[in-house]
């Protein structure tokens, strides 16, 4: 099986066809998706929420983002595995950012994915692509500046603000990345830019143009239940799915159904007999 790297992603783009990104948190969830065919498998800093129960996605690590990385790299053979570069982790100067994102490849990442726009970060970019590690940009609403933005806003609403968005990610093009997610943009304006770019666009909410879909593998399992992005679609009910389990699991234990003779194991006759002796 041939594993998914960035001039797999560029054919498909040629090719007009569609590609797949999920997230993924941990070793067994990752199998799964690399099973079921997802092209992209993304350790999102989504993981801040609806893994480690923080307020936002700003609250994550670096070092914490490499502990995920690692085990869902190790549940992964097909798909491209991506670190997103948390909150604070590349902003401060290049070389503390090729630092952490360096850490982020050696923790089993085939590329990364930064969020933002401006010279500092096309610079950024061009330093990892010359350096031979593979970016993914992030332009539209960028979660990691939630407190500047003021809230969960759409961008690129008007002719001019897709202008921007489109000049914001001819940069990161011209700097290297290889695709660009567009988060929460109205899908004409996802649809212009994506046909003004040579390189991969990824839709996160940014409708039905751009050349991939992303989306938080909780909420399209419907197990993460605190709120559901107008963008995603839920295919299952993974929460009732565990809760129902788990209620009978306690309904049996305390019960005494569980455990039943089928799942208990016994010694030999012979033994048996030796107890029933020394009593």
């Amino acid at each position: 099986m041939k594993k998914v790297n960035t001039k797999f992603i560029s054919e498909l783009k040629r090719e007009n066809k569609k590609f797949s990104a999920l997230t993924a948190y941990d070793y067994s969830t990752a199998r799964v998706l690399d099973e079921a065919g997802i092209d992209i498998i993304l350790v999102g800093d989504s993981l801040a929420m609806v893994a480690l129960g923080y307020e936002n996605t700003n609250n994550i690590s670096i070092d914490e983002m490499k502990i995920f990385t690692k085990a869902v790299a190790k549940g992964v053979t097909r798909a491209m595995v991506v670190c997103d570069m948390p909150f604070m982790s590349y902003h401060s100067d290049i070389a503390t950012a090729i630092t952490n994102i360096g850490e982020a490849i050696k923790s089993g990442a085939n590329a990364v994915k930064i969020e933002g726009s401006g010279e500092y970060i096309y610079s950024l970019v061009k330093r990892c692509t010359d350096f031979g590690i593979p970016v993914i940009g992030h332009i539209g609403f960028t979660p990691q500046a939630i407190n500047a933005i003021g809230g969960h806003y759409i961008q690129g609403k008007t002719y001019d603000a897709t202008l921007e968005l489109l000049e914001q990610a001819k940069k990161l093009q011209e700097a290297g990345a290889f695709a660009i997610v567009l988060e929460m943009v109205p899908e004409e304006s996802a649809k212009y830019i994506s046909e003004n770019l040579s390189i991969s666009t990824i839709s996160c909410g940014a409708g039905r143009y751009c050349d991939g879909q992303v989306l938080v593998s909780d909420d399209v399992f419907g197990k993460y239940s605190n709120f559901k992005p107008k963008f995603a679609r839920r295919y299952g009910d993974m929460r009732k799915l565990i809760f129902d389990c788990a209620t009978q699991y306690d309904k049996d234990v305390k019960s005494g159904n569980f455990p039943s003779e089928d799942e208990v194991f016994h010694i030999e006759e012979e033994e048996l007999r030796k107890y029933e002796i020394s009593t």
